[in-house]
């Protein structure tokens, strides 16, 4: 465990002086004796060591790791300060994205979908009002469930017998069509083929891709007072099991990070540090050991 932790802050470490952003993103002169960078490390091993709250992180750290963190100030300013290095979290994640996408093929097929992450659920979302300016009302239609959060969008290279690999990442309220947002977001994959669920059965985005030489395979949607035909069913068997890693990559991040519930939130920047901070770490579980 203590290997762990020094890998751990090397690799934050190393990061940190390889991105400028990083280094000034400091608008004064004063430097913290406890770093961000030991800030960072000590959220990342928590989640190491199967802690997803804040505060179980900073109890943590406090009873068996205050030798290697003397520095370690109260919790009061370990959460406000650790509320505000989002954009650190988001530039580290974006750093580990391009080192997946090092590896990959353009020419891979990639899988689309979405997530929710929830900050309150069924008769819960009418009265929340939690992050208003990032998060609002919508509805999970894999759980028949209205809720009050943000999506988490993601588009991921298919690799057989293996978890698919994310590609793009990115965040919108929880209101918005995953079809609007593939639109708004102008997604960029040439010579591949894309696989979407029905939300995505959309001429003009088919076009759009088509333009790039990739090829956007939706399920048929039932036409209404009839029936799909047997090849129509036999299509869309097909898509889903070929679509289905993708849930499996969305299982495997809630069970790594708790990702999906945020109910104890309590602020915009709370609730982007839930996000890319979680993100960060599993994108750092998929670089190490996958």
């Amino acid at each position: 465990m203590k290997n762990q932790l020094i890998q751990l802050y090397l690799l934050v470490c190393q990061i940190y002086d390889s991105q400028s952003c990083l280094k000034y993103q400091r608008a004064s002169n004063f430097k913290p004796r406890f770093t961000d960078q030991e800030l960072m490390t000590v959220y990342l091993f928590g989640h190491l060591n199967g802690l997803f709250q804040k505060k179980a992180i900073y109890r943590f750290t406090r009873h068996y790791w205050v030798e290697w963190f003397p520095d370690l100030p109260s919790y009061q300013a370990f959460n406000r300060r650790l509320n505000l290095l989002e954009q650190a979290f988001h530039s580290i994640a974006a750093l580990l994205l391009d080192t997946l996408a090092d590896g990959q093929s353009a020419e891979f097929d990639h899988l689309v979908d979405s997530m929710p992450v929830m900050l309150a659920s069924g008769s819960f979302s009418r009265r929340a009002r939690v992050a208003r300016d990032v998060a609002n009302r919508g509805y999970c239609a894999a759980k028949w469930l209205h809720f009050h959060g943000v999506r988490l969008h993601f588009i991921a290279s298919r690799r057989v017998g293996r978890l698919p690999l994310p590609k793009n990442i990115w965040l919108r309220e929880a209101s918005v069509h995953d079809l609007t947002s593939v639109k708004e977001r102008q997604i960029y994959l040439p010579n591949s083929t894309l696989f979407g669920d029905k939300a995505f059965c959309d001429t003009a985005l088919k076009l759009e891709f088509k333009q790039q030489n990739t090829l956007l395979l939706t399920p048929k949607k039932k036409p209404r007072g009839k029936e799909l035909s047997s090849f129509e069913k036999h299509h869309n068997r097909l898509i889903s099991r070929i679509r289905q890693p993708i849930e499996s990559l969305f299982k495997w991040l809630i069970d790594k990070t708790q990702i999906q519930r945020a109910s104890l939130v309590r602020s915009t920047d709370g609730l982007l540090i839930h996000c890319f901070g979680k993100l960060t770490f599993a994108l750092l579980l998929l670089v190490l050991y996958c």
